[in-house]
Order: structure tokens, then C-alpha cells, then sequence
């Protein structure tokens, strides 16, 4: 259980870009899934310049976990529902020129796992990671994802995120883990790898992610029943969508620019 006592939790600011991956269908999923896991970490992990790099593997069966709501997309649509997240944090903003050779082999080798491919990235130091509960282990894990309503300024928007939602997460108490990351507008032309789609209509855009931990499953539900309806009231002026992620598995290959000799879980 994590401090309640109102002590506000260390943060750490970072430059993170987080890649959302759709796996091939002509393939059975859990091979793709593999081989990312695999042969194509070891070509991300031996990049220049990395802080972090850590896999984000999403449940297979992810309608949407945030209970509907009114005027609110919170259902997944079924072609935009992400496998996966690829989470990339840079030691500086100069680091992605260091990796160029090492990216050039993932844009070759991405057409091998993925059909669609999309990096949001955001300006250094907008990532932010709350050590809120130092020492504990992560048991469970969930990805929000959210897209700001059509009157929401994104100024405003990374605002809020940084001084009400976060607060409000803290508060809950029982998290162990908690990374928020705003995005810049999107570009095509930042990730375009070959063969590999990237279409992402303008309705379809997101605007941040809250990567949100627990110590097991039970307690995942339980935030959803006990905060969700709480924290939709908080939302609700700002966003047009929500939608929930339940998380497998979030192996780490690089920590604190080191390889890891085995990925941790």
C-alpha cells in the first residue's frame, strides 16, 4: 500500500515516444507477438541512446474497460484496438540522431510483425513518472489513452493533466505505478516505415496516455468500480474519448541506459 498521507510523490520528467502497434492478421497473433517480444527487442535494445525501452503488451480482448459514458467514446473500435505499445525513453533530445542505423533495421524488419504502426511522441521533459509507491511491485497494469474534445486547446489540455488528473490518480491511494505522456500533433512522416500502414484519421487522433499499476488484478478492477465514475466527472469537459486498455504483460529491456541481460517484467 502506498503513502496516503498526503506527501506529495517524487516525479521524474523524461523525452519518451511510445509506438502503437496492430500486428499482421495473416499470421496467428501470439507468433507476431513472440517474435516482437524476441528478435525484434534485441534490435530496439541495442539503440544508442536509450534511457528505457520497455514492451507494453495489451490484452487480445480489449473492448474498452472505462464504463460508458454519455457523449464520450469509451468502446474501442475494433480496427483501432492497439496490441501493443512500443515505449522508447531517450537519455537527452539529441539521442534519436545517435540510433538512426539501428532504426533503419527496425523500419526493415517491422513489415515482419505489424500492418499498422503510429509514434507519438512528445517534447522532453513531458513525460512524467510518479514514484508513488517506492519499492512496491507492479502486479497489474492498465494503458489509458485519451483524446482531447473538439473545444479543448492543447495548452489547456497538458495542463490539466499535470495538475488535476495526476493529483487525482495519486489520491486514489493504491497505485504502484503511474506514467503520464501528452503527444505533439501527429506526423506520418516521423515513422514511416515501409510497407507497413499508418493511416490515423483526424478523428481518430490521440492526445495522451496514463500508464496506471497495481498489485494484482483485483485491485485493477477495484479502481474501475470505485474511481472510475469519479474521475469521468473530472474528464468528462475535456475529452471525447477514453478508452481502457488491460495490460499483459510491460517487459523492460533497457533500464537506466543499461541492457538488461533478461528483460524484467
Amino acid at each position: 500500500m502506498n503513502d496516503t498521507t498526503g506527501a506529495k510523490p517524487n516525479i521524474s520528467k523524461h523525452f519518451t515516444s511510445s509506438i502503437l502497434l496492430w500486428v499482421r492478421t495473416d499470421k496467428p497473433r501470439q507468433e507476431s507477438m513472440d517474435r516482437w517480444k524476441g528478435p525484434h527487442s534485441g534490435i530496439i535494445a541495442a539503440t544508442p541512446g536509450l534511457f528505457e525501452y520497455r514492451q507494453i503488451h495489451l490484452d487480445e480482448h480489449n473492448p474498452g474497460r472505462w464504463p460508458a459514458t454519455p457523449g464520450i467514446e469509451t468502446l474501442i473500435p475494433a480496427d483501432r484496438r492497439i496490441d501493443g505499445i512500443a515505449e522508447v525513453t531517450f537519455e537527452n533530445a539529441l539521442s534519436p540522431l545517435a540510433g538512426r542505423k539501428q532504426t533503419a533495421l527496425a523500419f526493415e524488419d517491422e513489415v515482419n510483425i505489424f500492418r499498422r504502426t503510429l509514434l507519438h511522441a512528445g517534447p522532453p521533459g513531458t513525460s512524467r513518472w510518479y514514484d508513488v509507491a517506492p519499492g512496491e511491485k507492479t502486479g497489474s497494469r492498465a494503458v489509458i489513452y485519451l483524446r482531447r474534445g473538439t473545444d479543448e486547446g492543447t495548452i489547456a489540455f497538458h495542463s490539466f493533466l499535470k495538475k488535476e488528473l495526476a493529483p487525482a490518480l495519486i489520491a486514489i491511494g493504491t497505485l504502484t505505478e503511474l506514467r503520464t505522456q501528452v503527444f505533439l500533433p501527429w506526423n506520418e512522416k516521423t515513422w514511416d516505415t515501409p510497407n507497413v500502414a499508418h493511416d490515423n484519421p483526424a478523428d481518430q487522433h490521440l492526445h495522451a496516455s496514463v500508464v496506471l499499476g497495481f498489485a494484482d488484478e483485483a485491485s485493477r478492477d477495484a479502481f474501475y468500480a470505485d474511481h472510475a465514475a469519479a474521475l469521468t466527472t473530472l474528464l468528462a469537459p475535456r475529452v471525447a474519448a477514453i478508452h481502457a486498455y488491460d495490460v499483459t504483460e510491460a517487459l523492460t529491456y533497457v533500464k537506466n541506459s543499461q541492457i538488461l541481460p533478461h528483460y524484467e517484467n
